[in-house]
C-alpha cells in the first residue's frame, strides 16, 4: 500500500525564527569546512522549543513522562484538522469552543480516540515575520488556539485519549492573551503531547491521516525542535 508524506515543519533557520518571548537565541556557527577540514560541520544551539517542535507531558506537569519516557506510539497517532482560518482572520484572539467541536463532528464523523486534533489557524503564514505573535503596544500577545472548554471536552470525551494531543500552527495550544497555559495544562495532564509552530496544514487533510514525530530523545527533554510528517492515506 503506498502512503504519502507531507512535511509539517518550517525550515529550523535562525534568521527566520519566532522565539518566544524569554527563551534562548537561536544560533548556529560553522566549525569546519571542506575546504579547511575535510568535511562540513555546525554548532547549533537553540531550545528544546524553538521552531517546529513537541512538548512531552513534562513540560507542565511535574513527574510526568518527558522525552526519554516516551515510546514510539506516542509519536505516532491518526489525526484531524479543524480548519477555522477565516475566524481567526476576523478575530485573532479566537478560541475554539466545545460547540465548534461539535460542529466539525456533526461535519466529519467524531474524532477518533487518541488522535492529534490539528487546529488550522494560519498563523503559519506569518512566520518569520513580526506578525507571527501579534504583540500590542503593551507588549501583550495576540494568538488563536484552543478555548478551555474544548479541551476539557477532548479531555472528558476520551477523543484525546491518553496517548493523542493538541497540534497547531501557533507557539501552543493557549490563546496568546492566556498567560496561565491553562489548555497546555489540561493537554499535559495525562500521558498527551502538544504539536506546535506546524506549517503546511493546507496538505494535511480534515479525516485520514496520521501524524508522525521526528527529534531528538534527550534524556529529561521536556520536548524537542521536530520534524513532523503528515502520513496520507493512499489515493
Amino acid at each position: 500500500m503506498q502512503l504519502n508524506l507531507v512535511s509539517l515543519s518550517h525550515v529550523a533557520d535562525p534568521a527566520a525564527a519566532c522565539l518566544y518571548p524569554g527563551d534562548p537565541a537561536f544560533t548556529t556557527d560553522t566549525v569546519a569546512t571542506i575546504a579547511r577540514d575535510g568535511y562540513r560541520l555546525s554548532y547549533v544551539r537553540q531550545g528544546e522549543h524553538t521552531g517546529t517542535h513537541w512538548s512531552a507531558p513534562g513540560h507542565f506537569t511535574e513527574g510526568a513522562a518527558l522525552a526519554d519516557d516516551l515510546e514510539p506510539d506516542d509519536l505516532f497517532r491518526p489525526a484531524v484538522k479543524i480548519d477555522v482560518r477565516d475566524r481567526c482572520a476576523a478575530d485573532p484572539d479566537f478560541a475554539l469552543s466545545r460547540a465548534d467541536l461539535l460542529d466539525w463532528e456533526e461535519e466529519h464523523g467524531p474524532i477518533p480516540p487518541d488522535s492529534f486534533v490539528v487546529l488550522w489557524t494560519g498563523w503559519d503564514a506569518k512566520w518569520g515575520t513580526d506578525a507571527y505573535y501579534g504583540r500590542d503596544a503593551d507588549g501583550a500577545l495576540h494568538q488563536p488556539g484552543f478555548g478551555v472548554d474544548a479541551v476539557r471536552w477532548l479531555v472528558d470525551s476520551g477523543r484525546l485519549g491518553r496517548r493523542g494531543g493538541t497540534g497547531t500552527d501557533t507557539f501552543g495550544p493557549d490563546p496568546g492573551t492566556d498567560t496561565a497555559y491553562a489548555a497546555s495544562r489540561l493537554v499535559h495532564q495525562e500521558h498527551r503531547l502538544s504539536l506546535e509552530v506546524l506549517a503546511n496544514l493546507a496538505a494535511l487533510p480534515e479525516t485520514g491521516a496520521w501524524i508522525l514525530c521526528g527529534g531528538q530523545i534527550v534524556r529529561g527533554g521536556a520536548g524537542s525542535p521536530a520534524l513532523i510528517y503528515g502520513v496520507l492515506p493512499p489515493g
